[in-house]
């Protein structure tokens, strides 16, 4: 398994801090669509989450990050597109 420096770590921290403030992500997070669930929230209330985690060597670059609301991203952890997949399909729904 992958274990990031933690150096890289630093890194990749800092430029998710400057994704945040980039227009680009305010663009984003203005849908107030959450990535996961589809679910609308208020924009600022949307947190960044790398769909390939940092820990797992995910970078904070615009094709790895996306807005979702604070359940999803707590659920979702530091689980990788295919494993979140399959927790969903194990989901029972409410």
């Amino acid at each position: 398994m992958y274990i990031p420096e933690e150096d890289e770590l630093i890194r990749e921290k800092s430029q998710a801090r400057e994704l945040r403030r980039s227009q680009w992500w305010k663009r984003r997070c203005a849908k107030g669509l959450c990535h996961y669930c589809g679910q609308r929230f208020p924009p600022g209330t949307l947190t960044m989450d790398h769909v390939v985690p940092m820990s797992r060597g995910g970078r904070s670059v615009k094709g790895n990050v996306v807005p979702c609301c604070k359940e999803c991203n707590t659920a979702k952890k530091t689980m990788l597109p295919m494993e979140w997949a399959a927790y969903l399909n194990n989901v029972e729904p409410d």
